[in-house]
């Protein structure tokens, strides 16, 4: 696949003529070409942006929920097309991304098709003297910046409300999975997407990303990722004044207690530990169990995890394909090996996983499962983002409690109890934007998504992310 830039409604290869390899991580070789752009396509895609930004922001609400409608059409009509890529490109099975993914990315944009036309407006009366109201206004040129893990799943997320708000986008693809958004401006291309709306412009982080950040023009970004990285755009963006939205790591828990049901909160956990490799932000990867339970979880818990089949992405017996890279690989190996050495005990997994064939030199690592360690040690409480998961008991809820909060991270956490009030008192005091009872991952697109601490500032979804993409602007009309 030769991938190329989409610049005011034209495919193009960078101004500097330059490429990146891109890697098939389920065989570990390369199968294609993408540009390894620079400022200079950060810049034309700019100007292409701000010439685009008045028609399209005053563009009737319907007309933009139309184009949009019209783009989630053409998902749908490349469903597989774009499932197979997707899971060529990022090494997840074939089942996952025709399931989940590209089911999603649809999903998004209709979602924000439609809401836009219900974002309504506030007034406040005064009476006998005046009337505020507020105008919603799109803000102008606007940057998102999605992640590798859920390539046109978190793409699709950041660019339908940017676009159903009125701006128009400079966005940036992971450069290790841009496959999905290639294809998907070809979709809003087909679909009649005015030139300039949405500029997609391939890359690595280091220049791509950074120019679309310190962008003097670009008034807002939205960005999915690592840690270390949102604050270093938070580092550049803030003197400038830029709006941000950051959706950054986490280190879940799973506080599961005695009274919960065994079996679901079994079968649940390891699917919410181990889906995607483990590659999700939401994934529970410490899992905290009532000490009266341990010993059954525990056992229960390894076992579905040994029957979990990881190989061939395409073969629908298989519940794990490879992870994203071979970097990534090291890393969370690095992890297992510091497990060790904290005087953790692995369970099951914790070596590479052996796939024969066209797959022989592929990422595959097996679903791993450690216990023995300190809920504050460093495999606890920094982020591994692959197929690891630690089990700890606790004696207390306060302790559970304590021990779900020893981390800098809070974007999301699960908990398994069959105790209503427990569940208001532990979804109060667990410091996370998001809290799953007796389930994982059951998504309303209408609630607010987004993390505390070193998850993330702000909120995507719903009328959060249109809110975020617009400035308001009150009025004051005083009677006569």
């Amino acid at each position: 696949m030769q991938i190329q830039n989409y610049i005011n409604g034209r495919f193009s290869d960078p101004l500097n003529g330059q490429f990146l390899d891109n890697t098939d991580p389920a065989r570990g070789k390369v199968y294609g070409r993408i540009p390894a752009s620079g400022a200079e396509d950060c810049d034309l895609a700019y100007e292409a942006a701000k010439a685009a930004f008045p028609a399209w922001s005053m563009m009737p609400a319907t007309e933009r929920s139309a184009i949009l409608m019209r783009i989630v059409e053409g998902i749908e009509a490349r469903h597989e097309e774009l499932a197979q890529a997707e899971s060529t490109d990022s090494g997840k099975p074939l089942w996952l991304t025709r399931s989940v993914d590209i089911m999603r990315a649809a999903a998004n944009i209709r979602f924000f098709a439609e809401a836009i036309l219900h974002f309504s407006a506030e007034s406040h009366a005064i009476p006998g003297q005046a009337i505020n109201y507020t105008l919603r206004q799109p803000i102008g040129v606007v940057g998102c910046i999605s992640p590798w893990n859920l390539p046109l799943y978190l793409f699709t997320w950041k660019i339908a409300p940017a676009l159903a708000a009125g701006n128009t986008v400079v966005a940036k693809p992971s450069e290790i999975t841009p496959a999905t958004a290639y294809l998907f401006s070809q979709i809003c291309s087909e679909a009649g997407l005015p030139p300039g709306v949405l500029n997609v412009v391939h890359g690595l982080g280091g220049n791509i990303g950074k120019a679309i950040v310190s962008h003097p023009g670009i008034k807002a970004v939205s960005f999915t990722g690592g840690t270390a990285t949102g604050a270093e755009i938070a580092r550049i963006a803030a003197p400038m004044f830029k709006k941000l939205s950051l959706e950054l790591g986490g280190k879940n828990p799973n506080l599961v207690f005695a009274d919960c049901d065994l079996e679901k909160a079994v079968e649940t956990s390891v699917r919410g530990a181990f889906t995607n490799q483990g590659q999700i932000c939401l994934c529970g990867s410490r899992i905290f169990i009532e000490e009266s339970l341990y010993p059954r979880f525990r056992d229960a818990f390894v076992e579905k995890v040994k029957q979990l089949k990881t190989g061939d992405p395409s073969d629908p017996d298989n519940f794990m394909g490879a992870v994203v890279s071979k970097a990534h690989l090291e890393k969370v190996e690095s992890y297992i090996r510091l497990a060790r050495e904290e005087g953790g005990t692995v369970l099951c997994g914790g070596e590479r996983a052996v796939v024969g064939g066209e797959f022989s030199e592929g990422y595959f690592l097996q679903p791993t499962v450690i216990e023995g360690l300190s809920a504050y040690c460093r495999t606890n409480t920094e982020e591994i983002f692959g197929p690891v998961v630690t089990l700890t008991p606790f004696k207390t809820e306060d302790e559970a409690l304590e021990f779900a909060n020893a981390t800098p991270y809070g974007l999301a956490a699960m908990l398994w109890t069959q105790d209503v009030s427990r569940t208001q008192r532990v979804a109060e005091k667990i410091q996370a934007g998001i809290v799953w009872v007796n389930c994982w991952m059951l998504r309303d697109l209408r609630t607010p998504f987004g993390g505390v601490k070193q998850s993330g500032v702000g909120r995507e979804g719903g009328w959060e992310a249109l809110r975020f993409f617009t400035e308001a602007k009150n009025v004051c009309i005083k009677y006569a």
